[in-house]
């Protein structure tokens, strides 16, 4: 085949030029930028990067004046130590091929690294600001980390020597039931997978053979800033943020800080130092259990001694209760000796009583008849004064019309009319001085 840069137009013109189709234009483009490209190495800062559902990354690399359009395949995106993020300089190793579709090149990543730990650092600080800013990390939202947990949960590789060092420390302190959720701890999709583990510790029930832990350890060992940035990751701050269980971080060695001991509620130095603040030594509770049983022994039988001697002193001041008693007894006895006594002046008394009783009767008989004498004594003197005697000595009762008494001549003259009472009737007049038919008949009469 011909090579088109060869076939290429010159200055002057040629009668017949030859034709080329687009397709044989764009395939001796593609050989000639992939032989000439085939292993480069491009430092750029990653702008628009997107990850496909297929699993492929699509991004771009630029500097200040130039854009190049890049591709990770799903093979080598899982291999990456961090997520590709806008912002991040990074060095990138692979080669430039062209995409005839769209007349256009890119790059196939075959493998990416941070440009220098001072970029990384710094993107870092840029995400601890932010967090910082929304109050991710401080310390009222911190959990208090339970004295003895029933269960312990960890979430790290399950290959690693990080379970292994937290089994052993754990059963050397106090053994307990711990439950593994094993994650990838670096590479593609770590972060996700760390998240994701957390949250599902915190949806398992309270109760039930695999329950709920009382605390979480997230650990993995140490390694490069790149292997460690997951732990730096978006999602797996606001994950162990929103966690209901307490999360002690243990990523990396004790120099290492990342951002997810800032939010989580205690970081150790070391995964080993995660299971000592996640339980007690067992050894030393008992010793010190022992040591308080004494002290509590010690004080019971300090206590129970000065109560004694008080009471022994109070007993001093209280009189002889023999005596107490017998001087009761003695009172007892005198009352019930004056109590027979007037119990026996009161039968006395009552029989005194019925034998007064039983002669009344004579005295009520003498009573009646001397009253029944003066009662005959007084109706002799009243029939005596009574109406009917004293007109049946020849005396009147004079009375005006209303039958009221006419006691004087003067009352007489005063009235209309009279009615003069006798013993064997009565008849009705007038004063003198009035007319009346009968009036000096009456008169003549008297």
């Amino acid at each position: 085949m011909e090579n088109l840069f060869d076939l290429a137009p010159s200055a002057t013109p040629k009668k017949e030029e030859k034709e080329f189709s687009v397709s044989e234009i764009s395939f001796e483009i593609k050989r000639c930028v992939e032989t000439t490209f085939n292993h480069i190495r491009v430092k750029g800062e990653i702008f628009g990067g997107k990850r496909a559902d297929s699993g492929h990354w699509y991004l771009s690399l630029k500097d200040e004046n130039a854009v190049l359009s890049a591709v990770i395949w799903k093979g080598v995106a899982s291999r990456l130590t961090f997520k590709p993020e806008d912002g991040i300089e990074v060095i990138a190793t692979g080669k430039i091929t062209t995409f005839a579709g769209k007349s256009s090149y890119q790059l196939i990543i075959e493998n990416l690294e941070i440009a220098g730990t001072g970029a990384l650092l710094k993107l870092l600080e840029e995400r601890k600001q932010k967090f910082a800013a929304e109050g991710l990390f401080d310390q009222a939202h911190k959990k208090k980390i339970p004295f003895l947990p029933d269960t312990i949960g960890v979430i790290t590789s399950a290959s690693g020597a990080v379970i292994r060092d937290i089994i052993h420390r754990v059963t050397d302190r106090f053994p307990s039931h711990i439950l593994l959720w094993p994650a990838p701890v670096q590479g593609e999709g770590a972060a996700e997978k760390i998240a994701a583990a957390i949250k599902r510790m915190n949806a398992l029930p309270r109760e039930g053979d695999i329950k709920r832990p009382d605390v979480l350890i997230v650990a993995r060992g140490g390694g490069s800033l790149e292997d460690l940035w997951p732990f730096n990751e978006e999602i797996v701050i606001r994950a162990v943020y929103d966690s209901e269980i307490p999360i002690i971080s243990a990523v990396g060695h004790e120099t290492d800080t990342m951002l997810i001991d800032y939010v989580s509620d205690l970081r150790a130095p070391t995964p080993t130092g995660a299971a000592e603040f996640a339980v007690p030594v067992k050894s030393e509770l008992q010793a010190r259990m022992l040591t308080l049983q004494g002290r509590m022994l010690s004080s019971i039988t300090h206590y129970m001694a000065e109560r004694q001697n008080i009471l022994i002193g109070l007993g001093r001041g209280i009189p002889n209760l023999a005596q107490i008693l017998q001087e009761n007894q003695q009172k007892f006895d005198d009352r019930i000796e004056r109590l027979n006594l007037s119990f026996t002046n009161l039968i006395n008394n009552k029989h005194n009583q019925i034998e007064r009783i039983s002669l009344r009767p004579y005295y009520i008989q003498n009573i009646i008849e001397k009253q029944t004498d003066a009662l005959k004594n007084l109706n002799l003197r009243l029939d005596s004064v009574s109406i009917e005697s004293v007109l049946a000595r020849g005396f009147a009762w004079v009375k005006n019309a209303r039958g009221k008494t006419i006691y004087n001549l003067e009352q007489a003259k005063n009235c209309p009319s009279l009615e003069i009472n006798f013993i064997d009737g009565s008849l009705k007049t007038k004063p003198i001085g009035k007319k009346n038919e009968l009036q000096g008949d009456l008169f003549d009469r008297l």
